[in-house]
Parts: structure tokens; C-alpha cells; sequence
């Protein structure tokens, strides 16, 4: 396994330390079954130390390792694990206002996360999961993972091009994928594969054996710092027992994607909050009345107030709209097998509403944010220019105009969203 990292100031390698020591103390209290309120006062500190680093590093190309790696100890990744799997025992809700929170400290720490969120939730859901055990012992003890179908191959979208082919007792694993989110902090990477008879298989490996590649080479606008990079697969031998073939007919529930685009919805709510973390900081701190203005202070200014009472509105609005989602998804995993259909294809249409009114709002607050102040307020040392960079960098992971209309297809016609997994 390589990657190419930038260097890291002093400052935060200070940090990171103090995060792995947690993440130590934290190892040695893991006796005691995991609780919602225990992992959220666990990972306080962390997500504070993250909000106050992340301007600087993101600047610096400066990965959190030890934040990351704290924040595994602290067991965030079992907040919805069943409590007799070893988990807290949370609601999706409980894992949407985790998230929202987490990326209102660092959305690149968020993004970073979301495979092994989806690993956590694909245990939770469905018992017949194959190496369900296998996923469970994995999170329990840490684990984080790292997983992506996405391919440059010149083909259609969703299209594999990567191969896995029989070799005696086991098989060999050769492709390149991309945006492999999370990719330089995980210990497992997985991805899909077209098999000898032509299916699509998935699978899963150690990402430091023989022929995993993993590169630092994101360079979107935004979300500079989720690991995203490009993950090379050399000749990577693969046992019988890390391939996993999926019926899809059998699904109770056929909307797979609805979980992943509330963790989308749920990023950007916690943008949105960052961007109203900013503006009133700026306000208090920084920003000083424009000439002609009639108060003395920012904070009296009318118009400053009215700026940072609309990205308030446009964040409450965010996460509201996520909770309310991720309430009408919990409701799913209690309906019994005859509604499940209906209550999973409403819940969809929920996520996609929600992801909607995510967007919108991440991107106007971080517009908005800048007239909290004079020209300072566009000044490096603020980067406050992340947000809406970081916002609209994972709003282009699905085109939010696609959600309206499926919305009003289903509101004026009946129709069912789709399965593709953007729903």
C-alpha cells in the first residue's frame, strides 16, 4: 500500500497526538457496552479539535489522521449497531444528527466516514447479509472502511471494468477505481467486479495486501481532505470468503440508496452549520460597520442581523428536513413484509426532499456568509469560501434536479423513485 501525503505543521501533528491518547484510554473502557450519549460525550473533543484545525488544514493538505483514528476507538461507528450486536442501539436519527454534527466540525472527516457508515448499516439491516459476523467483529473492534464502484472506463455511468478471474484456489483482482472515499484511513477497501461468467460481484480486502494502490490524488474544489483518491488493484489476490453476490429480487426493501443519500443530506446540513458558526464569529469578532451604516457594531448593523437570521433559517431548515428523513427511514426497518414497498419508496421520497433542501441551504449559506462582512471577510486566513466549495462538491455527487422531479413524478403520477441507489 502507498499514498503521497503533503507535510503536516507542527500544529497539528500536536493535535493528533493528543487524539490518539484519547483513542488509548478510550481502548481500555471498551468492556462496557457502547451507548448513544456515551459516544457522543466521547467524541466531543475530537470534533472540537477538528473545528478548530480544519481552516488551517485544509490549507496545508493536512489529513487528521489521529482525529480519525480517535473517533474510530470511540466506537462512533456502532452508534446504530443493535445493541445485542454489541452496538448503541441508536435510530437513524440518532446517526443523522451524529453526522450533521461531525461535518459541522470537519465535512471532509464526514465524507470520509461514509463507507463505513454504510458497512454499520448494512449489518443493521439485513440479518441475512453475507460475512455479516465477519463486518460486526470488524466494526466492533474499529475497523474503518473505504469502498467505491466508480471507474473511468469510457463506458456508461455505473459501468465495471475491473476483473476478478479464478487462479487456482483463489482468484486475482485487477482494475482501477476512483473516488475512493476514505480510501487513506481505512483498513478494509471494497468495490465491484465483473466475475468469469459475467456477474458483478463485490468484494472486499485488507487495503495494505499485495497490489492495493492507494493515491492522493483528489483535487476537487471542495472536500479536499475525504481521502478521496484513486485506488489501484495490481494482481490483488482475493479469497472465496471476501466476494459477496447480491440477489437483488430477494430485497425486502429495493431503495438500498436511501440510507447513503441521507448521509449526503446530512453533510450538508452540518455545512450549513458551519457556515452560521462562521458568520456569527466573523460578526462578533472581526466584521466592523460599513460608512454609512447607523450602528456602531457589526451585531448592531440591521442588515448584518438580517444576513445571519436568514443562513440561521437556512440551517435549522437543513437539518430539520434531514431529521425528519432520517425519522420516516427508521419507520421502514418495523414495517412488516406486505408495506415494506410503500413505506421504503415514501422514505425515499423523503431522503430526496430532504437532500434538496440540504443543498439549497449548504450553498446559500456559504454565498451568504460573505456579507457578514467588508472585503476582510474574503480574506485566506478565513478560507471561508470552504463551505460553499465544500457544499457544492458533494451536491455534484447527484444532480438535485433529478430528485425535484422524481418527487413530482411521485406526488402527481404515483411513480415509484428509482433503484438505482441515488434514491
Amino acid at each position: 500500500m502507498t499514498w503521497t501525503l503533503h507535510d503536516a505543521d507542527h500544529d497539528a501533528d500536536h493535535d493528533a497526538d493528543h487524539a490518539t491518547e484519547r483513542a488509548t484510554d478510550q481502548a481500555t473502557e471498551r468492556a462496557a457496552p457502547p451507548t448513544v450519549a456515551g459516544i457522543r460525550t466521547a467524541i466531543a473533543p475530537v470534533l472540537a479539535e477538528l473545528a478548530a484545525t480544519a481552516r488551517r488544514r485544509e490549507g496545508t493538505r493536512n489529513y487528521p489522521f489521529g482525529q480519525v483514528r480517535a473517533l474510530a476507538e470511540a466506537r462512533l461507528l456502532l452508534i446504530g449497531v443493535p445493541a445485542e450486536d454489541g452496538g448503541a442501539g441508536g435510530t437513524v436519527r440518532d446517526i443523522a444528527e451524529v453526522v450533521i454534527d461531525l461535518a459541522r466540525a470537519d465535512s471532509g472527516v464526514a465524507q470520509a466516514f461514509r463507507s463505513s457508515f454504510l458497512t454499520a448499516n448494512h449489518v443493521t439491516t439485513r440479518h441475512d447479509l453475507p460475512q455479516r459476523e465477519r463486518s460486526l467483529e470488524r466494526l466492533r473492534r474499529g475497523d474503518l472502511f473505504a469502498g467505491t464502484g466508480n471507474e473511468r472506463s469510457g463506458g456508461a455511468s455505473g459501468s465495471v471494468a475491473t476483473t476478478i478471474r479464478g487462479d487456482g484456489a483463489g482468484y486475482v483482482l485487477n482494475g482501477t477505481k476512483y473516488y475512493s472515499t476514505g480510501g487513506l484511513y481505512a483498513d478494509w477497501f471494497g468495490g465491484t467486479a465483473v466475475a468469469d461468467d459475467g456477474d458483478i460481484v463485490q468484494f472486499t480486502v485488507p487495503t495494505d495486501r499485495e497490489g492495493v494502490e492507494l493515491l492522493d490524488d483528489f483535487d476537487a474544489v471542495g472536500q479536499r481532505l475525504t481521502a478521496s483518491g484513486t485506488t489501484r488493484l495490481t494482481d490483488v489476490r482475493v479469497t472465496d470468503d471476501e466476494l459477496v453476490r447480491t440477489d437483488k429480487a430477494k430485497l425486502r426493501n429495493p431503495w438500498l440508496g436511501s440510507f447513503a443519500q441521507l448521509y449526503l443530506a446530512s453533510i450538508q446540513a452540518g455545512i450549513a452549520a458551519a457556515a452560521l458558526d462562521d458568520a456569527i464569529w466573523f460578526g462578533r469578532k472581526k466584521a466592523r460597520p460599513i460608512k454609512h451604516s447607523t450602528a456602531d457594531t457589526s451585531i448592531d448593523d440591521p442588515y448584518v442581523r438580517h444576513v445571519v437570521g436568514q443562513i440561521s433559517a437556512r440551517a435549522h431548515a437543513a437539518r430539520s428536513s434531514v431529521v425528519l428523513a432520517a425519522e420516516t427511514l427508521e419507520q421502514v426497518r418495523h414495517t412488516p413484509d406486505h408495506e415494506v414497498r410503500a413505506a421504503g419508496a415514501t422514505a425515499a421520497i423523503a431522503v430526496a426532499q430532504a437532500q434538496y433542501l440540504a443543498v439549497e441551504s449548504a450553498l446559500k449559506a456559504g454565498e451568504l456568509l460573505f456579507d457578514v462582512g467588508g472585503g476582510s471577510a474574503t480574506d485566506r486566513e478565513y478560507a471561508f469560501d470552504r463551505h460553499w466549495r465544500n457544499a457544492r462538491t458533494v451536491a455534484n455527487h447527484n444532480p438535485r434536479d433529478w430528485k425535484a422531479a422524481v418527487v413530482g413524478a411521485y406526488h402527481l403520477a404515483g411513480e415509484e423513485p428509482p433503484t438505482t441507489g441515488l434514491f
